[in-house]
C-alpha cells in the first residue's frame, strides 16, 4: 500500500490543553501533518515554524521577525478573540491570513466569570475564607462592605460580552454606566444603560468592569494617574487582558488606598507567557486583591470550541477556502508568502 504525502504541515506553536487531539482530527483528517510543540519565545517560533504551511498559536509571539523568516506560512490562526501576539501587519505584507475566534466562543463564561469576580470583591468573599479557615469567626473581617442597590457599575467598553454583564448586574439593582467611544450611544440607552465620557467613568463608578481589548492605545489605561481619580471606595475588576492595567500603579493604588479593592483575571506579565513562572508579583501578597489564571474564558464547552475553530479556520486557508473568521485582509498583497526577498535575509 502506497503512503501518501501529507498536504503540508501546521504546527500549533504553543497550548495547555493537556493534548491536541482535536486539532489533530481535523488537520490529519484534512491530510495535513499537525506538529504540537510549546514555544515560549519568538525565537523558538521561528525554529519550529521556519518551514510549516500554517501555525495555531494559543499565548506564543508570532512577530514580524517569525513572519519574515517563515517561508511557507501561509495562514496564522489565533486560539482566541485577541491578536496582540500576531503582527497583523507584517502577516498582511507577507500575504498571510490571520484568523481568530469571534467573541461568542466565551462571552457567557466571560459575563459570568467578571460577576462572580465583582461579587467577590464586593462582597470580600476570600478576606471570609481566608479568615475562617485560620478560626477568626467574625462578620467584622469584611468590614466595611456597602449595599449594591442603587451604587454604579461602569463598563469599559460596551461590546458584546459588556452587555451580558450589564444584563447580569442590573438584576442585582445597580445603575450601569459604560464608556465606549466607537458605539452610538442609543445603542446603550436601549439596553438601560448610560452612556458617560471615560472621565465620568473613572471618576464615578463604585465598581468598574475593563473589557476592552488590548491595544497599543489601552496598554496601560489604568496607570497611577488614573487609579488616583477613582474613588477610594471603589473596586477594579479586570476581565480584558493584564496590560491594560500596570501592575506597579495596582499594587500602589491597593496599598495607599487610592481605591479599596481589585480582582483581576490577569496579570500584566501574563504568566502563561514565560517558561518558568513563579508567583514573585506582590499584587499576589494582597489581601484586598483577586486573581484569577485568565481563566474567565474557560468552560469545557469553550474550549473545545475555540480549538475546533482555530483547527478548521487553518485547514480552510491552506485548502483554498476562505477564512470564516478573517482578521486581515491578504486579497491585495503584493507579497505572498514564500522564500524570503534578500533584504529580509540576515
Amino acid at each position: 500500500m502506497t503512503r501518501t504525502e501529507p498536504n503540508g504541515t501546521i504546527l500549533i506553536a504553543d497550548f495547555d490543553f493537556g493534548d491536541v487531539d482535536i486539532e489533530r482530527a481535523i488537520v490529519e483528517g484534512a491530510g495535513f501533518q499537525l506538529l504540537a510543540t510549546q514555544c515560549k519565545s519568538e525565537d523558538e517560533v521561528i525554529e519550529k515554524g521556519r518551514d510549516v504551511d500554517g501555525v495555531l498559536t494559543q499565548y506564543a509571539r508570532v512577530g514580524s521577525r517569525a513572519i519574515d523568516a517563515f517561508t511557507r506560512c501561509r495562514v496564522i490562526a489565533r486560539y482566541g478573540t485577541g491578536v496582540d501576539i500576531v503582527d497583523v501587519a507584517a502577516a498582511t505584507r507577507r500575504g498571510v491570513q490571520v484568523t481568530n475566534a469571534p467573541n461568542e466562543w466565551c462571552a457567557e463564561e466571560v459575563a459570568d466569570h467578571a460577576v462572580a469576580l465583582w461579587l467577590a470583591a464586593a462582597r470580600k468573599i476570600c478576606e471570609y475564607d481566608r479568615a475562617t479557615r485560620q478560626g477568626e469567626w467574625r462578620w467584622q473581617t469584611g468590614q466595611p462592605i456597602w449595599r449594591l442597590r442603587g451604587r454604579v457599575l461602569g463598563l469599559l467598553s460596551f461590546g458584546s460580552i459588556a452587555r451580558l454583564i450589564a444584563e447580569r448586574a442590573q438584576a442585582f439593582g445597580v445603575e450601569v454606566w459604560a464608556h465606549d467611544p466607537f458605539l452610538d450611544e442609543s445603542e446603550m440607552r436601549s439596553r438601560q444603560v448610560r452612556p458617560v465620557s471615560f472621565d465620568d467613568l473613572v471618576e464615578g463608578a463604585d465598581y468598574l468592569v475593563v473589557q476592552s481589548p488590548l491595544t497599543p492605545q489601552t496598554r496601560h489605561t489604568f496607570d497611577d494617574a488614573t487609579l488616583r481619580r477613582m474613588k477610594p471606595t471603589a473596586v477594579l475588576i479586570n476581565t480584558a487582558r493584564g496590560p491594560i492595567v500596570e501592575d506597579t500603579a495596582i499594587y500602589q493604588a491597593l496599598t495607599e488606598g487610592w481605591i479599596v479593592g481589585a480582582a483581576l483575571d490577569d496579570l500584566e506579565e501574563e504568566p502563561a507567557k514565560q517558561r518558568d513562572w513563579r508567583p514573585s508579583n506582590p499584587l499576589l501578597s494582597l489581601p484586598n486583591v483577586i486573581v484569577t489564571p485568565h481563566a474567565a474564558y474557560y468552560s469545557e464547552e469553550a474550549i473545545r470550541t475555540v480549538r475546533r475553530i482555530a483547527a478548521e479556520e487553518a485547514v480552510r486557508v491552506l485548502t483554498g477556502q476562505p477564512a470564516r473568521f478573517p482578521v486581515n485582509d491578504v486579497t491585495a498583497s503584493s507579497h505572498p508568502q514564500g522564500p524570503n526577498p534578500p533584504s529580509h535575509r540576515s
